[in-house]
């Protein structure tokens, strides 16, 4: 069996040897170089242990029908990344659900029941109903001294917040300090632009922005909003995630979904078309020089998808141009770098002609407009009806070479259209526009566009970063 044909053997999992070492050879977007000289691989292919007992774990493990005679099974369906001595075998998503674990039903000794001392019995009842009454009034009228773990309740973890659940009549109450996890991950700027690709004053004034709606959660809506970000930012599992929330992966899910539809509503002011004169004043000086009446500059980039079962929806989404399912959206921009536009998602076989009269980008043009584009937008036509000057490279016509002048034109147009592509390399800084979109996501996916490219726009002007 070749390398190039080693996949991994659990259900559902598209894990394989050439995925491996294509994404080996792509660009670290943190590093700036490829993978394979600064990351390690994503994952790793594990073969079936030699031993008939491993390899009969295993085989029990995956639960094929057909199992192939050298299975091998990726890093991510084991516990710690790879085989260990105590989890030799496969146990994460293996595309079926695992049965619980039956119990074995305890037995019941009764012992024989010897009454009290007469002398006693009012001060044991005097002390039975003091407990009650504590439990009942709740845990806020305790001493923190004199508290202790219920041992009956110490295996029922999702039970402990309704047991000793604080008072509600306040917001200090409701979220105490201790419990507030974005104090702790975002303790200093380093981690905060780590976790959500934003400095700590930014994130903090979008919260205090996004307060009202938050959604009636049991966490704190900074603590909601961190989760929403991590999931944009880093592309975490949600049991991760949940982890460190001390949180259902449920309840991860639901905020997530919830806070999708109530920052794309509430952003959409991030992300504006800017009036022609706020162009001109922010302009940068690369532009004055040659492209002074630059409106935007528009491209087009792609995602992965992960590939559909109904084949109509895989053939509208593969992508010719990079040979796997995609979607695919536009984005304009202003000269200072700021996203002025971004389109819905559409499938990865449509051309950048369609998108961008699709998108309704042409709408936000007026006459005396100027936009700058790469070859593959053939939009001239629609943009002379709309007395819009469009600015591209120049074609080479039947083979010859261009002229001295298109060749400095096209360098030109080059070095101020880089910023575009830098733009998008920012937006893909959020990793869930970096990684492979399942399939229940691609509903979400308009949204988290919107979300992400007004995420970008609060980090400032890319090209004044540049300059300082």
């Amino acid at each position: 069996m070749s390398s190039s044909s080693l996949h991994c053997a659990a259900r559902g999992c598209h894990n394989n040897w050439t995925k491996r070492r294509q994404c080996m050879e792509q660009t670290c977007f943190d590093h700036g170089k490829p993978r394979a000289e600064c990351c390690g691989p994503p994952y790793n292919l594990h073969r079936i242990p030699s031993s008939d007992e491993g390899r009969r774990m295993w085989l029990k493990a995956l639960n094929l029908k057909k199992p192939p005679k050298r299975p091998f099974v990726c890093s991510f369906h084991f516990v710690d990344g790879k085989p260990s001595e105590q989890h030799p075998n496969p146990e994460k998503w293996l595309g079926y659900d695992t049965p619980p674990p039956q119990m074995a039903r305890r037995r019941l000794v009764r012992l024989p029941v010897t009454p009290p001392p007469s002398s006693v019995s009012l001060d044991t009842d005097r002390e039975t109903d003091g407990i009650t009454d504590n439990v009942t009034e709740g845990s806020t009228h305790c001493d923190a001294s004199t508290q202790s773990e219920d041992l009956h309740m110490s295996d029922h973890a999702y039970a402990r917040d309704t047991v000793h659940a604080p008072s509600l009549h306040s917001k200090a109450t409701q979220y105490p300090e201790q419990n507030l996890v974005h104090t702790v991950l975002l303790r200093n700027e380093r981690l905060c632009l780590m976790y959500t690709g934003l400095s700590r004053a930014a994130f903090y004034g979008l919260a205090d922005e996004l307060m009202p709606g938050c959604g009636s959660f049991p966490l704190h809506p900074n603590d909601q909003l961190l989760i929403t970000l991590i999931k944009l930012r880093l592309n975490s599992l949600q049991g991760d995630i949940a982890e460190k929330f001390g949180v259902s992966q449920t309840l991860v899910s639901r905020i997530i979904s919830h806070w999708l539809d109530h920052m794309e509503g509430r952003m959409e002011h991030h992300v504006p078309w800017l009036h022609r004169d706020t162009i001109r004043a922010t302009m940068p000086q690369c532009f004055k020089e040659h492209y002074p009446s630059t409106t935007c500059i528009i491209d087009c980039s792609e995602t992965s998808l992960q590939k559909a079962h109904n084949l109509d929806s895989r053939g509208e989404s593969y992508s010719h141009y990079y040979g796997q399912n995609t979607i695919k959206y536009l984005v304009a921009i202003a000269p200072c770098g700021l996203i002025m536009f971004i389109s819905e998602g559409f499938g990865g076989r449509c051309s950048d002609k369609f998108i961008t009269v699709e998108s309704g980008f042409l709408e936000n043009l007026r006459p005396g407009d100027e936009v700058m584009a790469d070859r593959g937008f053939i939009i001239s036509d629609l943009l002379r009806e709309r007395k819009v000057n469009l600015v591209m490279p120049a074609f080479t016509k039947r083979g010859l070479p261009l002229s001295e002048e298109d060749t400095t034109n096209t360098r030109r147009i080059a070095n101020v259209r880089v910023h575009v592509e830098r733009v998008i390399r920012r937006l893909k800084n959020y990793r869930i526009l970096a990684q492979t979109v399942p399939i229940n996501l691609a509903p979400k996916f308009d949204k988290i566009l919107k979300v992400c490219a007004g995420l970008c726009n609060l980090r400032g002007d890319i090209i004044q970063e540049e300059l300082e």
